[in-house]
Formats: C-alpha cells, structure tokens, sequence
C-alpha cells in the first residue's frame, strides 16, 4: 500500500494471491481465502482515498471458487474489481473457460462497478471481453510480443518474418516494409514493433467504442470471434448465459441489428424478444384464426406488395368478421411476429442471411409452436413458404393443432404466391367464417 502511494498510483491493487492456471481445486481455495483475508485486512489499514483500490476475484478455472471470491469481495467497498488469472487460460487458447469465468464473476459483483480483465493485452479478443462485461483491460503483451519479432493485428498475430506487406496503416507501419524494419538494429525493430502494437491495440479499443454507440457491438464480436476456432468456442458458450446478458443490455439501440447465423440467436435483443412475446402480449379479444404467413424481403412486413393483396381479400370476405382473422408473420430470427407489433424495433430494423442455417429455422419453428400452445385460437391456416423453410413449420403446427383440438389448414407457395393461391386462401377463410366456434 505504502509503495503504490509513493510511486503515485490512480488505480492499484491490494497483494492478492493468483489462483494460476492448472492448480488443483485445494490449492485455489487456499489463494481464495487469503486474497479474501488480505482484502479484509486492508481496510483496517487503509488511510488513503485518492486512489481507486481494485479488489481481486480469485478462483481460476474453478467456477464455485469465482463465484465465492466474487460475492464476498463485492460486499467490501472496492471502487474497482478484477478477474485474476486469465492470462495463462489466454496463453492456452481456452477462451471458453475465460468466458465462464468472467460471467461467473459478473453475475455475483456488484453491476455498478467496473471489472478488470488481468493480463488482457491482444486485440482480438477485446470485443469478446468487453460484450462479456469488462471495462479495463491491462497487459504487457505489446511489449512481450515485440521481443519476438510478433506483430498483432485486430485478427491475430504474424511472425515479422513472414511477412510481405504491413495489413496496417498506423504511423509506424505507413511508410515501411517488412524487410526495412527486419534491417532494423534488435532494439529499434522492438520498438518499432512495440509501438505498432500500442497502436493496434488502441484502433481497436476505439472501434468497440464506437460498436457500442452504434449498437454494432454484437456484430463486431461475432466478426473478430471467426478470427480463431478457440474464440469462436467462446462466443458459443454466450447461449448459456444469454438471460443475464439481456437483462444488463439495453432494449432500443440507434441502428437496427445484422443477423448472420444461429449464433446471433443468444443476442439480447431476441432472447428480450422471446421472454416479453408470451408474457406481455395479448392477441386481439374476437381473434378465432391464426393466419401465419412467412416473412417477405420488405420489412415492416404488413408493407409487402402481397399482404395488400392478402388484405384485401380479408376485407372482401366479411368486414363483420374482419376482427376474427389475425395475422401473425413467422420469420428469422425471432420467431412469430403479431402484424400490430410490426413496426416496433428491432423487428423490422434487421437485415438477415438467406439461406437461413438448420439451427436458425429450428428455433423458430419452436417459437412458432410455443405460440400457438399458449394463446386460444380455434383455427391455424398456415401458408408455407418452401423456398426458405422446409416441412418442418407444416408438421409441428400440424402436430400442435392436433394435441390442441385446433383446426389446421395448409397452403404451400411452391415458388411465389399467386393468385391461384389467393383464391385458396380465399375459399379457406370462408369456410371457417362459417363455423361456429
């Protein structure tokens, strides 16, 4: 304590004990309990308030460790708390065990302070650390790296040997080559290197920044995560923890969101939408038929050129029983869409990839059964689209309908929908505005 007051530190660390990387599970209890007591014994002792004093979470890859370093060191006044021993899980690539225990330790500290990632000093994987919570990151890897001839990219790192070309525009790099600065003494190509890191690293910082101001954080994550097979690993391990993640991230964001596969199925913005479409909403009172149709190109859906049409046959039909009728849309990536929830963010404000992947359509047809299980329709009419879904939307409304009593009824587009479909979906309609219900 006395020295770090000395040297003038603003931010610094109590004498904890580092759990390391392949220690039994006695061992790290051991380092748990003594950075606790440490911890204790610092505030019978502390005198000064200028500086912002970090309280370590120790534990390891032992996750009830973390999680009892982290709730007892959160009930003590820290302005700052910190993740102890990552580094050598980084060294090892076991990005997947960081990822756990940075959410172990995030889940149990207080959301009001800010966590640092020890040892946290290449770029590709801050995207990943700061969606997971962290907010500082120290490291002495730029410096490290440069002794072995390492130069860091955003994506990686490459040995300065094998390198033709600098993938880099910073000051250093801009108007050098390669070999130039292989010809450097070792010292100057050090610094040379050194400084290129610092550089990388601080691009890369101020891009998440900015992500994060344009709600492209996710987007910027999933990119930099299919750098390396052990990141992507990590990003995956994201699902588990997808509640707390929603919880913690806002609803609305400025720009609307990208969706390229089933792994953006865990981002908050769906998961939010999936816990708030069952508990929050209510169809119409005079709704007896669910008409699902599949989402179009153009977004808000209700806008298609076909839905007009669609529409107007509604109307044609009876505008006494208009009311009965109620449209939902079925789409990727967040399930079923009722049309007066059309508009509202993000349900519109997203761009998707065709063809949607296996895990994708899955998901979706599962949203679309837990749906109709929930709510009191007397009649599913699906129109099937089989250019982007397959048999499986048909079979699990069928399949629902049936354990439900539910009337069920499909029409199958085949390539587009035109008016011979029209007209079945017309006669359809009509049929069941006779019914009884």
């Amino acid at each position: 304590m006395s020295i770090k007051k000395k040297i003038g530190s603003d931010i610094a660390t109590i004498l904890d004990i580092p759990t390391g990387w392949k220690v039994s599970h006695k061992h790290a209890k051991i380092t748990v309990t003594n950075t606790l007591l440490r911890a204790r014994e610092f505030f019978k002792t502390k005198t000064e308030d200028q500086i912002l004093w970090v309280g370590p979470v120790q534990g390891g890859r032992h996750l009830d460790l973390v999680k009892e370093s982290a709730k007892a060191i959160g009930k003590m006044p820290f302005q700052i708390h910190a993740l102890g021993s990552p580094t050598e899980v980084m060294e090892n690539y076991r990005f997947d065990v960081l990822t756990d225990m940075i959410l172990t330790a995030k889940q149990n500290l207080p959301t009001n302070r800010p966590l640092h990632l020890f040892g946290a000093g290449h770029p590709f994987m801050f995207s990943l650390a700061v969606a997971l919570g962290c907010d500082l990151f120290d490291s002495a890897a730029y410096a490290l790296y440069a002794r072995q001839n390492r130069y860091m990219t955003e994506n990686g790192t490459w040995q300065l040997t094998k390198l033709d070309f600098f993938p880099c525009s910073c000051p250093k790099c801009v108007n050098k080559t390669p070999k130039e600065v292989l010809n450097k003494s070792a010292k100057d190509r050090e610094i040379f290197l050194a400084e290129h890191n610092l550089f990388v690293c601080i691009a890369e910082l101020r891009r998440i920044k900015q992500a994060i101001r344009e709600g492209r954080l996710w987007e910027l994550v999933e990119m930099r995560t299919h750098a390396h097979p052990a990141l992507f690993s990590a990003f995956k391990k994201i699902k588990k923890q997808s509640e707390l993640i929603e919880k913690l991230s806002p609803t609305i964001k400025k720009r609307g969101l990208f969706f390229f596969s089933s792994a953006g199925l865990a981002r908050p913005e769906i998961v939010h939408y999936r816990n708030k479409i069952l508990k929050n909403y209510q169809p119409p009172n005079y709704s007896k038929i669910l008409l699902l149709l599949p989402q179009t190109r153009k977004k808000p859906y209700h806008k298609a050129h076909i839905f007009k049409k669609i529409k107007k046959i509604i109307k044609n039909i009876s505008e006494k029983n208009r009311d009965t009728i109620h449209i939902c849309f079925y789409a990727a990536p967040f399930g079923i869409i009722p049309i007066e929830l059309d508009e509202i963010y993000p349900l519109s404000q997203n761009e998707i990839t065709f063809p949607l992947d296996y895990e994708t359509k899955e998901y979706v047809t599962i949203q679309i059964s837990e749906y109709i299980k929930h709510f009191h329709y007397k009649t599913v009419i699906l129109l099937n689209d089989p250019v982007h879904w397959d048999s499986k939307v048909t079979k699990t409304c069928k399949k629902i309908c049936k354990i439900k009593k539910l009337k069920f009824e499909e029409l199958s587009t085949k390539t587009e929908i035109n008016k011979d479909i029209l007209a079945c979906l017309e006669n359809i309609l009509k049929k069941h505005l006779s019914d009884k219900y």
